[in-house]
């Protein structure tokens, strides 16, 4: 049942200090039913370099992948940031919160984090939208980018998650009731 969610596909953006970084989202989801203040739940693995820079930032941009994106699915997805600038030769403008938005991308979600909750292997960040723009194109999900992939990357997408899975089970009973702080620095509230 779960298979049949598939969500857009998505780069989760960032800028902390001087550092901007971006990864293939876990998982997105609206979480608002009021159109004119919408929110969204953006899920970060604690093991990815992403998730310390929100944490440190409390903002992010949600970049809707264009179906002519699927090579950023390998430049963000397959390596961290940690060990290279991954946005170096990725083209971006800097959002309201400073977080990169990505061009050529279908669409994109300017945002700050209002709250977060612990899932043991992942943060869910609960995010109030400040800017949206829709640029056209066709949008990218899932299901529709796995099977364009050329299959050595299809192969190590698939190797990477296996681990991802090892992880994931380690942790998700480790969940830590305590709630989000707003870093200090943090986009103002």
């Amino acid at each position: 049942m779960l298979a049949g969610l598939s969500a857009p596909l998505a780069a989760v953006s960032v800028r902390s200090g001087d550092v901007v970084n971006a990864q293939i989202a876990v998982a997105i989801t609206a979480a608002s039913i009021v159109l004119h203040r919408p929110r969204l739940i953006v899920q970060i693995y604690h093991t990815n370099y992403t998730h310390d820079l929100i944490a440190a930032s409390g903002v992010l941009a949600v970049n809707f992948l264009d179906r002519e994106q699927l090579p950023l699915i390998w430049e963000l997805g397959m390596r961290s940031g940690r060990d290279a600038d991954k946005m170096r030769q990725v083209p971006y403008t800097a959002g309201v919160t400073g977080s990169p938005l990505i061009e050529g991308s279908y669409g994109h979600l300017d945002c700050r984090v209002v709250n977060a909750m612990d899932g043991g292997d992942m943060t869910a960040f609960l995010v109030e939208v400040l800017s949206a723009r829709t640029n056209g194109g066709e949008r990218m999900t899932w299901r529709d980018a796995h099977p364009r992939l050329p299959q050595h990357w299809a192969d190590e997408w698939d190797r990477k998650i296996a681990g991802e899975i090892e992880v994931s089970l380690a942790s998700m009973g480790q969940v830590d009731p305590a709630a989000w702080a707003n870093p200090p620095g943090a986009w103002p509230r």
